[in-house]
């Protein structure tokens, strides 16, 4: 791990994102790339259209962005440590996607409050859009957190070989911690596997791998995301580990997303990994 993407809107829960990616990059030696993006529509102008309205706005919000930046740059916690800020105009997650292929970005760090409601079936929430269109690893930030440990993952899936490529990118975080993986399936009602099929099918999903340090789980429960967070809570799990389909329109209406689900409603951080 060399590079770390924070996204930063300077709330509360983007600093609690800051402050553990600065852990981050103590430990493990790699720099971070703090992005904040400027949503505001601007044309190309030229010499003959140079009075548009909206530039002074522009130039208004990116010295605004500067001082903030300076500010957080303060903080104790980035002391001795390489960081970059970035300034965009794109969109929220045009900038974030062009920002990771431009500086080749290893893990994307980011705060959430999570979303509720009328405003998360319509809207989302910012890192509930960033999970389904991400293409690397995205840790997602609930409270400040100290010291940041992983002692236990969960690592929740339906075992099919789809996940297979997840599941190796979940092993290479928990080896960085040296932490113990949980694999979870979750049974319910819709969906159920007996005992014997859930097991025959996650020791077969797991026999051409390395890692040792993992525990089997299977866990019913009225839905998957239930199923998920109570037995995180269960175990008192560090991270949740889970990873997602970036269904997009109107599949993801109609189908969701339960990985955009419990990072909505996790109380804990969410690790995601595209399928």
């Amino acid at each position: 791990m060399k590079r770390i993407l924070v996204p930063t809107d300077f709330s509360d829960e983007a600093l609690y994102a800051a402050k553990i990616a600065a852990q981050f990059a103590r430990k493990f030696d790699c720099e971070i790339h703090l992005l904040h993006m400027i949503e505001l529509p601007i044309p190309q102008l030229d010499a003959v259209n140079s009075s548009y309205s909206a530039l002074p706005e522009a130039m208004f919000f990116m010295k605004l962005a500067g001082q903030r930046f300076e500010k957080l740059l303060e903080r104790d916690f980035f002391e001795g440590i390489k960081v970059h800020d970035i300034v965009k105009t794109n969109s929220t997650f045009e900038g974030i996607s062009s920002t990771c292929k431009e500086l080749d970005i290893d893990l994307i760090i980011m705060g959430s409050h999570g979303a509720t409601g009328f405003k998360e079936m319509f809207i989302g929430s910012n890192a509930e859009k960033v999970v389904r269109t991400s293409h690397i690893p995205v840790l997602v930030i609930k409270s400040s957190d100290e010291d940041f440990q992983v002692n236990d993952l969960v690592f929740a899936s339906d075992f099919k070989l789809d996940h297979k490529e997840t599941y190796k990118q979940a092993i290479k975080f928990a080896e960085l911690f040296d932490s113990k993986i949980h694999l979870l399936l979750v049974n319910t009602p819709n969906n159920f596997l007996t005992t014997n099929e859930a097991n025959n099918r996650m020791n077969a999903f797991v026999k051409d791998t390395n890692f040792k340090n993992y525990t089997v789980n299977i866990y019913n429960d009225e839905s998957v995301e239930k199923g998920i967070l109570n037995f995180a809570y269960k175990i008192n799990a560090d991270v949740i580990g889970i990873s997602t389909h970036g269904r997009q329109g109107i599949a993801h209406f109609l189908n969701g997303s339960i990985s955009e689900d419990v990072v909505n409603h996790a109380k804990r951080p969410i690790l995601t990994f595209k399928i």
